[in-house]
């Protein structure tokens, strides 16, 4: 199962869990999961079915652009974190 690794604000909701393994093949259902293993989290990642601006989503090292549709390996560790932005 992937792994997913809680960021420090959301684990109130994970008993203060670091990481946590949930099954999904998606970042949906990995998101899915985890609802429903700790209600309430679901809200402060998400917004109208998407994840939240300003949050982005690591697989395995690398930030993808398919949101919530992103693959998900039963080895994969999953990180939910602040986007950083800039530029020039």
């Amino acid at each position: 199962m992937p792994e997913v690794w809680i960021p420090s604000l959301l684990r109130g909701l994970t008993d203060g869990q670091e990481q946590v393994q949930v099954p999904g093949e998606t970042i949906r259902e990995v998101i899915e999961n985890l609802e429903a293993r700790f209600p309430g989290i679901e809200e402060r990642i998400c917004e109208d079915g998407r994840i939240k601006p300003g949050l982005a989503v690591a697989v395995d090292g690398v930030v993808g652009n398919d949101g919530m549709r992103q693959r998900v390996e039963a080895t994969s560790e999953v990180h939910f974190v602040t986007a950083i932005s800039g530029g020039l």
